[in-house]
Order: structure tokens, then C-alpha cells, then sequence
């Protein structure tokens, strides 16, 4: 993947005006359109595959707006504290008429239907609306009905269709976007290089809710997701922008021309990139099988604004950089004499962090498994009415609803049945409903009736709780525990219970199932992932439990503040109260995309350093010195535009915001910068321990950058002018090293001792397990499918049938591919190096099969050529004219000694 990002940095510095022009089209295309046409954002609560939506359903079909619609209630309180009096009556239908004339409304209850407290100075009615998300205007109407005059009754609405979600404040992107800029002058030194990161993720974002908006005609899609895409979008895209940026300047420092710098910024950088971008969009997408379509819509939102981001960061920035050519490449700037005396501040970090590793450790775990202590009284559901600010229409309708009724009204259970099997199904609707109000844990059922068709009954349970007491939930249990029972006493079937207090109920159950599985998950993941990487055992068990660190802290901090109410102004006038359902996968799913960015940032460039030196506390210290100040940059970026979001969001991006943001600084300072060092330190020379025959089987994942830095070595050194270069090259552990040169045009002999396996492995088509090895230019096994195009193992074998050598020619050069032009210059190549192409193959001897075979291999690219013994010299110095060049390989027995293996020219 390293090669390929480095030839699309090369790419890219070819067309870069291209590249800006694409991403312009497609920024007015799909952001222009989307915000023209605005967005239709929904709520989509639905659960498909459980009881309470499939009652939804039943409600839906048989009993139409009646009862699928949202639903309102309607408070009536007594000035004079005695709502039964006739004239009080007369106000509260006169209200009730103005209601039921509104467009839009179902029906109401008539005033002799209405619930009176056991005071007698309270009313309450139902309104039943047409849509399930009734419209502003409608909802607005039936309000001021409610409200039309006074008459010694007041009135006030609410319930479900008034717990409309507050719109996200877009201050947050603008704060974001300001601290961000800040951060990166800081970084870079330069407001030219500040700003393309910001230039690239505003394209991003814009991208994003273009889409986004787009979608929301087609699909159902929660307001919180553009708000949840936006906040992520802009964190990766900056972050990402800033990795590859980072290190295109260093490669600028380095001497190298702008595009180079480029192309390997990308190698390097950008392979990281995309590593994280994977992680992060493989995380959200494991929340898709819970099979929420909420949840699933911010999913989706959050990997395409992922996407997004490393896209931008691959491609846009890099043609917006090369635009600035040398003006990026960093200033030289002198230290002061006392702030040249003074070590890095990353390097005074890391030496105090690892002076005595056993304490930072202890010290870090213990701190940060307190703050995560919250987390075990962690309770999850849907936020109503009760959770919004004292004050708020919604909110002062509840509590006066829970303090005249309680609060159980606020949240009435819906149970359907199918009463078309009994003969009276009227008398079973009276024995159900008074079998229903004798359970423990029902206040009421206001509401037992059948449907006009008679074939479907509905019960509107009262319980003692609100939606997230306990003990609603348990009611919800017991009521289906007790259905079988109920189908086999009456003869009914098919009872569910269902409502949206059931449909919540629903939903938090399944996020909390779904919660361990996910977490096994990602912790599986997490070990595999930097397995393959770094390869070693403990990197990735040490990397994996600091991530569970991280999320525990992250929980505690939510749990703290949301749930018990601790620093009150991060609450903005909301009240404590249960957390969102899907907030703890979600949070989770985005910081391990994060931790596993920062982490490999940091460890990758302490192995490098590792790799060279073999010392374990300066490849520590040298390694963390290097790659800190560049993750402590991206860990404040991304800090600060998710606690920008904080101010302005919404119930539900509220504590994301902040969870998101605690849990990226916990994992960036704490666990990466501080116990990772530590813990690296303790390790020693067993930090980088892998079993060989783990190693064996894995597979090689360049994830740093590794092969596009050896590849630029090559491009640099002599080695890149030579047909072959072998150095220390051993194919199995216990082979003599094979050290080679070959020139092109030139041709060698070299003694074989491993059972015709050495030629396969200098042309790339077997591995090898130590040494170096370059093939025209290309290292190996990087470009291995490059080298195995340039070279050509040669057996007369390969050459066989009862055709002519010309038909054979043809048919090997039609199978290589290439226009009729291209076929035609290869075909008149071998005519060149073999002139009898009439000859029948069966004709040819050994060594004449073996010419054709090679001067077919040679015109189709083949530019090393490995004969085995018995070529014809006149052969050989045809291809070696031709510019190829010839390895001999000679099958020899190994020796005892060690003494390399013969290399001899031939001519």
C-alpha cells in the first residue's frame, strides 16, 4: 500500500490542478444541491424484529391515525381547585372542539373521558395526531388552541409529539475551525501551511452534509447525525491533513523537491492515514448489525465523513501543498543559547515518565481505573421531557403531569391482541383489562377497546414509573412473560406490548446486549490489527488494555456528569438522567479508531529506532521524542472541535462531545504518552518478541511506510542503475549469504546449491528471509508483482506443442495484453533474437526452446533473464546486446564450508 500511496503522491504532483478542480466539481455538485435543497431530517425509533415495533405495525394497519400516530397530552388544572363543576367542564370541551377542528388532528378525548387526579382539580385528555412526526404548524395550532382563553382553567400540552429534538447551534464548527487554525500556526510557523488542513476539511464536511442532506429525502435520518458527522468529519479530516503535512515538510527539510517530498510524505504518513481511517470505519460499521436505524444513519454518516476525511488528506491537500511548492519547506530558526541548552520538552517528558516505570504505571492505572469508576453504575436509555431544562414548556408539562397523576402517565404502555377468535370479544377486552390492573406495577388502564373491525383490541397501560424507572421495564417483562398465559386462558393470540415508552425500553435493551459482544469485538480487533503491524506479542496486548483505559475513563467522565449530575454548567439547564442507548458503542467504536492512530504514530517510530540502534531505552526516548510533538498537536486539534461542540449540542451530541473528548485526551497524554513509555521501558528487549513460527505466517503489513523509504534509499544510492543486486541474501536460515551484482547488459554464472530455488527468489517469485535484494531498480518483496514483470525464469518446458515457434510467439505476446501496435513491435523483437520463427517447435532442441522462451520473455518487458546450463553463447550475447541481462544458473551440491557462492561472468 506504501508503493502505492508514493505514486499517487507522484501523481498528484503531475496533475495537481486536476486533482483541485475534481474535488471543486464535486464539492458544488453534491454540497451545492444538498444545501439548495435543504435537509428533511427524522427521527427514525424503530426496532424492526422486536414486540414493540412489530405492534407498531399492528396499530399502523388496524387501527390507522387513530392510534400509530404521535400522541399529545392535554393538562386541564382548576384555578379555584374543583375541575367538575359544569361550568369548568363547558371550558375544557369548548378547548377540546378547537383542538379536534385543527387540521391534522385524529381525534381527542371527549370531556367525559377525561382522567381526573384524586384531588379533583385536574384533567387530563389525549390528542391523537395523523403523522407520527406531526408538523411545526400543526403542532403550533393545537397549542394555541389549547391555550385560547383562561375561564378559571389552564392548560398546558405536551408528550411525545412536543419532545421534538432542539437543532444543533453550528457555533461549534466555527470554534473548531478557529482553535484548530490556532494550533496548527503554532505546529507549522506558518499561516500558509496552517490553513490548507482547514481548506481541506471544510471540503470534507461541506461533502459530507451535502450528501447527508441529499439522503434525508430518500431515508429516514436523525437529526443528530449531521451534527455527529460534522463534529467527526472535521476532528479527522484536520488530524489526518496535519500527519501528512507534518511529514512533508520534514521530507522538504531534508532536502528533498517538492513533489518527492510529497510522494513520500504519502508513503509514509498517508499509509498510517489510511490505516486509521480503516479502524475508524470498520468500528462504525460493526454498529450496523445491531440493526437500529438511528443508530445505523449515524453510522453511516460518521464513516462517510471518515471516508471523506482520508480522502482529502490523500489527495486534496497534497495537490494544494504542491501548489506552494518550496514556500512550505521549514524555516531554520535559531535557538536562543538557553533555550539551546535545555532538552525537548518531549524528551524531558518521556526521561521522567520512564525513570522509574513502576510508578508511572501503577500511578496511571490506579488514577484512571477511579475516574472510570462511574462507569459501573452506567444506566442507558432514551431521554424524554424529564431530562430538559426546568422552565421549558416540555419540561414544566411533565412534572405537573407526574406531580397531579404521576409519573407513570408520562409514559403509558400500548398493548394489542387479537380478539377474533372469541365469540364475545367485548366481555374478553373487560376480563383482560381487569386482569391487567391487578398487576403489580399498573396504576391504570385508562383504555380497553377493540377496533372497528373487532379482530384487534388496545390497552393503554398506566405505570407507576416514568420511561427509565426500573421498574417500567420490569413491568414491560412481566406483561410478556404473562401473554402465553392470557392467549391460552381467553383463546386470543398475538398479545404485544408496545408504545414508545416499550419502544425505548426496546432499544436500551438491545444497545446494552449488544455492548459486551461489541467491545470483544473491537478488543479482538484491536490485538490482530497491531499484531500484524508491529509484530510483536505485547504491543498489542499493552496498546489494547490502554485503550480500555481510555473508554473506561471516557464513561466515567459521562456517567459523572449526565447521569449524576457533577459540573452542572457542562449540563447547559438540562437534568441528569439516564444516557443515550447508542452512546456507548459509538463512543467506543470512534476511539479505537483514534487510540490505534496514536498509538502506531508513537510505537512505529520507536521499533524503527529500535531496528537501528537495538538499544531499548534510547529507541524510547528517540522514538517518542520524534513523534510526540506531532500526536500532541492532533490530540489538541481534535480535543478542542469536539469540546466546541459542546456549547451549542444538542441532548444527544452533548455527551458525545464530551466523551469523545475525554477519552482523546486520556488516550494521547496519559496512556500513550505517559504509561506506553513507561511500559516500553519495563518491557526491554521483550517488547518486540514474536514467536518464529507466528512471524512465519503473518503476514508482512507496511503500514509505516517501511518500503517506500527503502525504495528511496535504492533511488538515491548506485544500486538503482544495476539489472540485480543481492546483498547477504538468504533464502532459508541456514544458507550461505549470496552477494551479487549484475549490471545491465552483463551476464553472470552462479552455482545453485538450493534445489532450484535461488533463481525463483532473486525474481521475486519466492521469499527470501534475510538480506537485501533489488531488481531493476525496485526493491524486494515491495514490488514484487513489478519485478516478477521484469524478469523471466526460463525452462524449456514452457515451451511445447506441434506449432510453429511464430504461432507459439504470437499466442504468448496476445496473452500479455497491449493494442495491435504494441503486439506487432514485440512480435518483430523476437523476429530479432530468433530469425527462424517457421521452425516447428518439435523441431527445436533444448537449447533452441530455450531462446524462444526467453526472447518472448524479453519482448513482453522481461529485462533479467534466469537460463538454466546449457545455453548457446550466441544466444546469450544476443539478449545481452539487446540490453538484457543474463543470470546462468548452475546446479551445484552444497558444500560443508561456508564460502560463498561462485559468481563467475560469462560472455
Amino acid at each position: 500500500m506504501s508503493l502505492a500511496l508514493h505514486r499517487l503522491g507522484r501523481f498528484i504532483g503531475r496533475h495537481r490542478l486536476a486533482v483541485i478542480g475534481v474535488w471543486t466539481a464535486v464539492l458544488l455538485l453534491i454540497g451545492g444541491v444538498g444545501f439548495g435543497t435543504g435537509a428533511a431530517f427524522e427521527d427514525d425509533n424503530s426496532i424492526p424484529g422486536t414486540e414493540s415495533q412489530e405492534g407498531q405495525d399492528v396499530l399502523a394497519t388496524r387501527f390507522g391515525s387513530s392510534a400509530s400516530g404521535a400522541s399529545a397530552q392535554l393538562l386541564f388544572r382548576a384555578d379555584d381547585g374543583d375541575i367538575t363543576g359544569a361550568d369548568d367542564r363547558a371550558v375544557m370541551q369548548a378547548r377540546l372542539d378547537r383542538i379536534a377542528a385543527v387540521d391534522g388532528v385524529a381525534g381527542v378525548s371527549s370531556v367525559d373521558g377525561l382522567t381526573i387526579d384524586d384531588g379533583g382539580d385536574a384533567a387530563l385528555a389525549n390528542v391523537q395526531f395523523d403523522d407520527r412526526k406531526p408538523s411545526e404548524s400543526v403542532l403550533d395550532a393545537v397549542q394555541d388552541a389549547a391555550a385560547a382563553d383562561t375561564d378559571g382553567v389552564t392548560s398546558t400540552i405536551g408528550g411525545s409529539a412536543y419532545n421534538i429534538q432542539e437543532e444543533q447551534s453550528h457555533l461549534g464548527e466555527v470554534i473548531g475551525l478557529a482553535i484548530a487554525l490556532l494550533v496548527l500556526i503554532i505546529v507549522f510557523g506558518s499561516l500558509l501551511a496552517a490553513g490548507m488542513p482547514l481548506v481541506g476539511a471544510l471540503t470534507s464536511v461541506g461533502t459530507t452534509l451535502g450528501a447527508l442532506f441529499l439522503a434525508s429525502h430518500l431515508t429516514a435520518i436523525s437529526p443528530s447525525t449531521s451534527a455527529f458527522s460534522s463534529m467527526l468529519g472535521l476532528a479527522v479530516a484536520i488530524d489526518y491533513s496535519l500527519f501528512v503535512l507534518s511529514r512533508h515538510r520534514h521530507e522538504l527539510a531534508r532536502g528533498q523537491s517538492p513533489q518527492e517530498a510529497m510522494a513520500r510524505a504519502l508513503g509514509t504518513a498517508g499509509s498510517a492515514v489510511v490505516f486509521a481511517g480503516i479502524t475508524v470505519v470498520i468500528a462504525l460499521g460493526g454498529l450496523l448489525v445491531v440493526g437500529i436505524p438511528t443508530l445505523t444513519t449515524m453510522a453511516v454518516g460518521g464513516a462517510l465523513a471518515v471516508t471523506m476525511g482520508v480522502l482529502v488528506a490523500l489527495t486534496l491537500l497534497p495537490a494544494v501543498a504542491l501548489l506552494a511548492g518550496a514556500r512550505l519547506r521549514p524555516r531554520d530558526r535559531a535557538r536562543s543559547t538557553k533555550r539551546a541548552s535545555r532538552p525537548p520538552l518531549a524528551q524531558r517528558w518521556v526521561r521522567l515518565v520512564t525513570r522509574a516505570p513502576a510508578i508511572t504505571i501503577v500511578l496511571v492505572v490506579l488514577g484512571l481505573g477511579v475516574v472510570a469508576v462511574p462507569t459501573m453504575s452506567m444506566q442507558l436509555g432514551l431521554r424524554d421531557a424529564s431530562t430538559q431544562p426546568v422552565g421549558t414548556i416540555p419540561r414544566d408539562h411533565y412534572d405537573a403531569i407526574a406531580a397531579s397523576f404521576g409519573p407513570g402517565w408520562n409514559a403509558p404502555l400500548l398493548i394489542t391482541a387479537d380478539v377474533l377468535s372469541p365469540s364475545n370479544p367485548v366481555e374478553v377486552v373487560d376480563q383482560l383489562q381487569d386482569d391487567l390492573e391487578e398487576l403489580d406495577g399498573v396504576v391504570a388502564v385508562p383504555l380497553a377497546t377493540p377496533n372497528t373491525a373487532g379482530d384487534t383490541a388496545l390497552f393503554r397501560v398506566i405505570p407507576e414509573g416514568g420511561q427509565n424507572d426500573p421498574r417500567t421495564a420490569d413491568l414491560v417483562a412481566e406483561l410478556r412473560a404473562e401473554a402465553a398465559a392470557w392467549e391460552e386462558q381467553y383463546g386470543i393470540s398475538d398479545i404485544r406490548v408496545t408504545g414508545t415508552t416499550a419502544v425505548n425500553i426496546d432499544i436500551s435493551a438491545r444497545m446494552q446486549a449488544a455492548l459486551v459482544p461489541f467491545t470483544l469485538t473491537v478488543v479482538g480487533l484491536s490485538l490482530v490489527l497491531l499484531l500484524l503491524v508491529f509484530r510483536s506479542i505485547w504491543v498489542p496486548i499493552k496498546a489494547t488494555l490502554g485503550f480500555l483505559l481510555s473508554v473506561g475513563a471516557s464513561f466515567g467522565a459521562i456517567v459523572a456528569i449526565f447521569q449524576w449530575g457533577w459540573f452542572p454548567a457542562l449540563l447547559g439547564g438540562d437534568s441528569p438522567g439516564p444516557l443515550v442507548s447508542f452512546l456507548p458503542i459509538l463512543v467506543m467504536g470512534v476511539l479505537f479508531g483514534l487510540a490505534m492512530d496514536y498509538e502506531m504514530f508513537l510505537v512505529s517510530r520507536m521499533r524503527e529506532e529500535y531496528s537501528h540502534i537495538r538499544d531499548p531505552r534510547a529507541a524510547v526516548t528517540s522514538g517518542f521524542e520524534h513523534s510526540a510533538p506531532v500526536v500532541t498537536a492532533a490530540a489538541v486539534i481534535m480535543i478542542s472541535v469536539f469540546v466546541a461542540f459542546i456549547p451549542g449540542g444538542t441532548d444527544t451530541i452533548k455527551p458525545i462531545a464530551v466523551g469523545l473528548a475525554v477519552g482523546v485526551f486520556v488516550d494521547a497524554f496519559l496512556v500513550r504518552m505517559t504509561l506506553v513509555p513507561a511500559i516500553m521501558l519495563a518491557l526491554h528487549r521483550h517488547a518486540w518478541w514474536l514467536p518464529r513460527w507466528l512471524d512465519r505466517i503473518l503476514p508482512t503489513v507496511d503500514i509505516e511506510g517501511e518500503a517506500v523509504m527503502r525504495q528511496a534509499a535504492v533511488d538515491d544510492g548506485p544500486v538503482a542503475a544495476l539489472a540485480l543486486s543481492a546483498g547477504d541474501l538468504r533464502v532459508d536460515r541456514d544458507d550461505v549469504p549470496l552477494t551479487l551484482d549484475v549490471r545491465f547488459g552483463e551476464a553472470v554464472t552462479i552455482d545453485d546449491t538450493l534445489g532450484h530455488r535461488l533463481a525463483p527468489a532473486l525474481s521475486g517469485r519466492a521469499a527470501f528471509v534475510s538480506g537485501t535484494l533489488v531488481v531493476a531498480g525496485r526493491v524486494l518483496p515491495d514490488s514484487g508483482a513489478a519485478v516478477r514483470g521484469l524478469t523471466a525464469v526460463v525452462s524449456p518446458d514452457d515451451v511445447s506443442g506441434s506449432d510453429t515457434a511464430r504461432r507459439f510467439a504470437r499466442t504468448m505476446i496476445a496473452l500479455a495484453g497491449g493494442g495491435r501496435r504494441r503486439r506487432r513491435r514485440r512480435l518483430e523483437t523476437v523476429e530479432h533474437l530468433v530469425p527462424d520463427l517457421d521452425v516447428r517447435i518439435a523441431d527445436l532442441d533444448l537449447a533452441g526452446r530455450q531462446m524462444l522462451s526467453a526472447a518472448v520473455a524479453y519482448a513482453c518487458g522481461a529485462r533479467v533473464i534466469f537460463f538454466p546450463v546449457g545455453s548457446r553463447p550466441d544466444d546469450i550475447h544476443a539478449l545481452t546486446s539487446a540490453g538484457a541481462s543474463v543470470v546462468i544458473v548452475r546446479e551445484a551440491v552444497a558444500e560443508e564450508s561456508s564460502s560463498p557462492l561462485e559468481i563467475g561472468a560469462s560472455a
